[in-house]
């Protein structure tokens, strides 16, 4: 038995003793390779123009002017701006003040006293008796015009003077007459324009379509033209020491 182990054993220790044996690589022939260039291809000549194209083609360059040179480049420097001079301040001037205007004066106003001989309607050139004063128009040939009356008829009528005249006796108080013409238009304080604008109006609108007679008769002292028969009802006066009729139209 013991020879049949070491005869098992023998060949199993070759084997574990003897290196493996490494299979053999077989290489691949060898194939040689040779690399060229491309063919280059010929450039083929573009044919002849015609001789009639050629010939003109020619000329055409002949006779073309030679391009003009380029203009040349100038180049600026830029520069900064230059700031203006400082200016100096203006010299202290001292405002002057603004004129005052003078102030219209207070209503002017007479009493009985100074229209006690004032020319009242009806006691005119026809020397009726519809006024108490005694003052008269100059001049008997102007046909007895009694133009005191003519006004006060033709005041009564409109309203608008019936009520500025009313306003101005109640600034002129009781005993009282505002006077509006005395050679030229009372200015008088808190109205506008000179003199009571309406009343001035109207009397001048009605002098100037009177008769000529009538404007040019001579007067003397205060006319007193009442817009009511009442006593002390509203009125107002005008004249001056010897005036005509004409000169409320061109007065100022």
């Amino acid at each position: 038995m013991v020879a049949s182990v070491a005869a098992h054993a023998v060949p199993l220790a070759l084997m574990l003793l003897l290196p493996p044996k490494v299979p053999e690589r077989i290489e691949p022939p060898v194939v040689m390779v040779t690399l060229e260039p491309p063919p280059v291809p010929v450039p083929v000549p573009p044919p002849p123009p015609p001789p009639d194209t050629a010939t003109k083609e020619a000329s055409s360059a002949a006779s073309a002017p030679a391009p003009a040179p380029p203009a040349p480049v100038t180049r600026v420097r830029a520069t900064a701006p230059r700031r203006p001079p400082p200016i100096p301040p203006p010299p202290e001037v001292r405002p002057l003040p603004a004129p005052r205007e003078p102030a219209p004066a207070a209503m002017v106003t007479l009493g009985e006293a100074e229209l006690a001989g004032a020319t009242r309607a009806g006691s005119g050139l026809s020397g009726g008796q519809g006024g108490s004063g005694s003052g008269t128009g100059e001049g008997n040939g102007n046909g007895g015009c009694d133009m005191v009356q003519r006004l006060q008829d033709a005041l009564r009528t409109d309203p608008e003077v019936r009520q500025a005249v009313a306003q101005a006796q109640g600034i002129a108080g009781a005993g009282r007459t505002p006077l509006v013409w005395n050679g030229r238009w009372v200015q008088t304080q808190g109205e506008e324009g000179e003199g009571l604008a309406g009343v001035r109006q109207a009397i001048a609108l009605e002098v100037a379509f009177a008769p000529a007679a009538c404007k040019s008769q001579r007067m003397r002292g205060m006319v007193l033209i009442a817009f009511s028969d009442a006593r002390g009802g509203p009125r107002v006066a005008l004249g001056t020491g010897s005036w005509r009729w004409s000169d409320l139209l061109n007065a100022r």
